[in-house]
């Protein structure tokens, strides 16, 4: 009869925060994510940011300057990022900037992803190996 009650209890549980995830009584890890325009010769960088929820407008960033945001994981840990770059010289990419991986979230400490627009391309901050990884190159138009 404990063991029903229990099953019973989990079961309710596990509906209700399928039903409704965004009000989970579980607290989720806050993250941040950066971007950083540290192209040369004074270039702007368009950038344009969202999820699919999330719609976080275009940005044009001089150089030197970052757009930043935080957000917390849904309850499923199946939040994703992704962003779209352009460069003056309309050299392009659209990559994830936030997924559930492991390999991805070791660099950034498991709460601070940066990732640096530069001549040569996109990097990711290795933050604990303290150096940047180039992760994509820039691309000719379209970048789809």
């Amino acid at each position: 009869m404990i063991s029903f009650r229990l099953n019973l209890v989990v079961v309710t549980v596990v509906l209700a925060l399928a039903i409704r995830p965004s009000v989970s009584p579980i607290p989720t890890k806050t993250w941040h994510v950066h971007v950083v325009n540290n192209l040369s010769n004074n270039q702007t960088l368009l950038v344009h940011c969202k999820s699919k929820d999330d719609d976080l407008g275009e940005h044009n960033l001089a150089a030197g300057t970052e757009f930043a945001w935080k957000f917390k994981e849904n309850f499923f840990q199946t939040t994703l990022f992704w962003c779209y770059l352009k460069k003056q010289d309309k050299f392009c990419n659209i990559f994830n900037v936030f997924w559930k991986e492991d390999f991805f979230q070791f660099r950034c400490r498991y709460k601070n992803c940066i990732w640096i627009a530069k001549v040569e391309g996109i990097y990711l901050k290795n933050i604990p190996e303290g150096h940047d990884e180039l992760w994509h190159e820039w691309k000719q138009p379209p970048c789809n």
